[in-house]
């Protein structure tokens, strides 16, 4: 078997390129974090779990990868041109809290959302608040390097003086004329030199909550600058990867990359990744549209769009089948297809470790464990690969009916590739017997099955018939083999 080279969608230029880390066999990479100042939406979930199996795959072929996910926990202002409140200190006031209270409230809910999806913790999990200082000193490299300038307290970044030596909108392929011809006008914000120009520090007003000292006054930082300044302290001024919604490329990416240049005289990233948004029966799914919902509401069902609710690791396997580019669709008929899909590889692999090999072979397993690192090393495409897994489930149950045979290496094969594929790389585990008590319903399943066995061979198919079809009326079917029998959740 031979392991192809890796190849990455590199959106900056706009290609498939092959994956050749700055320092390897160390790997750099740094995922925009949520902001904490409400719930994790499911398109945050989509592009951290999609991360996760990034990071996973990465590690699996033996990198050392430094992942570093900022929580940004300041600077995040309501409009999108520095003007309105910082999110954090409005919602401290609404609700008569320190902002701080805020930040930890949802600091945690996020990772016990992360949690519930299984989801490696990052190397590193820095804070916007918690690197101040730094931000502080890049935005004086900047001004110093004459690419900003300070109005009254608040530094703002010069976008058309950059781009006489930067191209603006290479991450987008975009042109600068385009771009300030599709922005408004200044109106009430004519201390800015141009349209495009963004705020690195804000002058904060007396009232605000949240607020430090800097060169230029009491302020804060502007929402860009935080991860250029969080991504070059952990991970230098050039790293591999960076990674984050699409949502994010055409301002927060095309201006940390802005940034960066002007401080350090260098491209910041060698491959930029964007997961592609959530849609829900076809709608861009938006809190306005009324089709937005939490991953609580999606575990319990409690939302009008939902016919009820799905575990954390049926939604985890949806997102797996779509590649990370691609644009997924929430419905409950593919929700529930991929709860039976999820439920359908839970019982092969439970299958496969009830298998008694054979003597002789009649399966080649070596070739789907190359198509699956053929289809990972294809951009991470998790979608080809699971369907190869279900080739491999495919094989086990047919095994398990006498239609295939399977030596013990082949079943020693079967085993390494569920764990590596399913469990290791997609993240993937058999949550069907609930949290705490699991291996608990595979004890008691396991009893009731020979109470079973037993009656059959007393011939006494009253009980034995009784058992499976009671077990069948509480979504339990058994299946019977010349080996004996089997159990999955129906």
């Amino acid at each position: 078997m031979t392991i192809q080279p890796l190849i990455i969608y590199n959106t900056l230029t706009r290609q498939k390129e092959k994956f050749e880390p700055i320092n390897p066999p160390f790997v750099g990479m740094y995922v925009c974090g949520p902001t904490v100042y409400n719930d994790v939406h499911l398109g945050n979930c989509r592009t951290f779990i999609s991360f996760d199996m990034i990071y996973r795959y990465l590690l699996h072929l033996g990198y050392k990868v430094r992942y570093v996910r900022n929580i940004t926990d300041a600077g995040h202002l309501e409009g999108d041109r520095d003007e309105g409140d910082d999110k954090f200190s409005k919602k401290a006031r609404l609700e008569q809290v320190e902002p701080m209270e805020i930040v930890q409230k949802y600091t945690l809910g996020f990772h016990d959302v992360m949690r519930a999806f299984n989801t490696l913790p990052p190397s590193i999990e820095p804070t916007a608040t918690g690197h101040i200082i730094e931000q502080i000193e890049m935005i004086k490299e900047i001004l110093n390097n004459g690419y900003a300038y300070e109005v009254n307290g608040t530094v703002y970044f010069d976008v058309e003086k950059y781009s006489k030596e930067f191209n603006y909108g290479q991450l987008t392929n975009r042109l600068l004329e385009d771009l300030i011809a599709n922005t408004r006008e200044l109106g009430g914000q004519d201390e800015k030199h141009g349209r495009l120009d963004f705020a690195l520090w804000i002058k904060a007003k007396p009232e605000h909550l949240m607020q430090w000292p800097s060169p230029w006054g009491m302020g804060f930082p502007g929402w860009h600058i935080e991860c250029s300044a969080m991504s070059t302290k952990y991970l230098g001024q050039t790293f591999d990867i960076h990674g984050g919604g699409m949502d994010l490329a055409a301002t927060h990416h095309t201006n940390e990359v802005a940034q960066s240049q002007a401080c350090n005289h260098t491209q910041p990233v060698k491959y930029w990744m964007h997961t592609n948004m959530l849609t829900v029966n076809g709608t861009r799914m938006s809190k306005s549209a009324g089709n937005g919902f939490l991953p609580g509401e999606l575990f319990t069902g409690n939302h009008p769009l939902l016919e009820k609710g799905y575990a954390p690791m049926a939604v985890r396997f949806f997102m797996m089948q779509t590649h990370y580019r691609s644009t997924l669709d929430f419905s409950n008929e593919a929700l529930q297809a991929a709860e039976k899909g999820f439920q359908r590889m839970m019982a092969g692999i439970k299958v496969l470790h009830s298998l008694k090999p054979s003597g002789t072979s009649t399966v080649d397993l070596k070739t789907i464990r190359q198509k699956c690192y053929d289809a990972m090393n294809d951009d991470f495409n998790s979608s080809v690969m699971m369907a190869q897994l279900f080739e491999l489930m495919r094989i086990i149950n047919s095994t398990n009916d006498g239609k295939e045979k399977m030596t013990q290496a082949d079943i020693d094969e079967a085993k390494s590739m569920v764990q590596h594929f399913v469990f290791d790389i997609l993240g993937l585990k058999d949550d069907s017997s609930g949290g705490n008590d699991n291996g608990l319903l595979d004890g008691v399943m396991q009893l009731v099955l020979e109470i079973r066995n037993e009656a059959k061979a007393k011939k006494d198919f009253t009980v034995s018939d009784k058992i499976r079809n009671s077990l069948n009326q509480i979504g339990i079917t058994v299946k019977d083999s010349k080996d004996g029998s089997t159990w999955d959740k129906a």
